[in-house]
């Protein structure tokens, strides 16, 4: 699939906040005082360990992320309307809100420096859209430009609806995960990455052929490698020394997390050609760990899995 196009919009600072203010009290849960609302049919709250799982969405149906804080006003009215157009439009696609404080890695990927900031992530490309306070009615243009991208790229699949009203009336409940499962992702939610790689271990050890405990810890890993990362000191060692590997890695971690997938896989294949031994093999790994992160049926995994065999051989 070919990268997203279509015009973007002119960035727009007006009414945001500088993200490097001091400390502020903990946000309160979605749906009570002094909180957003709950999410609707069409809008969810993601963090860290859901972060993964939204991007690869993005392959399907377009998604627009706002990055938001509870003591800025303008972000959480810029919510606000994003998520009345998202219900209006019926699933064409999907509202992912962020809290910017309580997940700054995920602000970094998107070198959001003020909240909010809006940018919609289609096919795993992240596209800018805008900062600051937006006239709603403009905000409803730069959907109808998203949108038209997702069309020429052939992301047009609707959003399953969520939430306590979405649910058809003798549905189906979706299956419970297994205990391991739900051990480790009860763990990723408390930011207990040991635990949740721990569980995720005892699955595959119970169960090698548990592809999801597979996923799962290569997405913990993912996280545990990039939970202090600085993207920008990152991105300036690794263009300042190409052949330092670590710095190489670093970057791909971050890249997937942000979304920018085949990035990080041309950067650690073009690494593969240039490095022997021991360094190479980490390389190599580390590749194969991120094809985990994004799923094997993936094209892009796809795509990648081939030129790294070439590289290789």
């Amino acid at each position: 699939m070919s990268q997203p196009t279509g015009p973007r919009p002119r960035l727009d600072a007006r009414g945001a906040v500088d993200l490097s203010s001091l400390a502020r009290p903990a946000t309160p849960p979605p749906g009570s005082p002094g909180g957003l609302p709950a999410p609707g049919a069409f809008v969810v709250d993601v963090d860290q360990a859901t972060f993964p799982s939204l991007v690869q969405s993005s392959t399907t149906h377009p998604v627009v992320v706002v990055l938001w804080a509870a003591w800025s006003e303008v972000s959480t009215a810029v919510a606000a309307d994003l998520a009345a157009l998202a219900d209006e439009d019926g699933g064409r696609w999907l509202l992912a809100r962020i809290d910017a404080e309580a997940n700054p890695q995920i602000a970094q990927a998107f070198q959001a420096q003020s909240v909010p900031t809006v940018v919609a992530v289609l096919a795993g490309q992240p596209l800018p859209l805008f900062q600051g306070a937006y006239p709603r009615d403009q905000v409803r243009a730069v959907l109808d430009q998203v949108l038209a991208a997702a069309e020429a790229n052939g992301i047009t699949a609707l959003v399953t609806p969520t939430g306590p009203d979405a649910e058809a009336p003798g549905a189906e409940q979706e299956p419970e995960l297994p205990p391991l499962h739900q051990a480790a992702y009860d763990a990723i939610e408390r930011d207990d990455l040991d635990a949740a790689r721990a569980a995720y271990e005892q699955a595959i050890a119970e169960d090698p052929r548990d592809a999801l405990a597979r996923a799962g810890l290569a997405q913990v890993g993912l996280l545990d490698r990039t939970r202090d990362a600085d993207l920008q000191a990152a991105r300036t060692a690794a263009a300042g020394d190409p052949q330092d590997v670590d710095a190489q890695l670093a970057v791909a971690d971050l890249d997937i997390l942000g979304g920018n997938v085949e990035d990080a896989f041309g950067r650690l294949i073009d690494v593969l050609r240039t490095t022997f031994g021991p360094d190479r093999e980490r390389v190599r790994l580390r590749l194969v760990d991120l094809f985990e992160v994004i799923g094997g049926d993936d094209p892009r995994v796809v795509a990648a899995r081939r030129a790294m065999a070439s590289a290789l051989y």
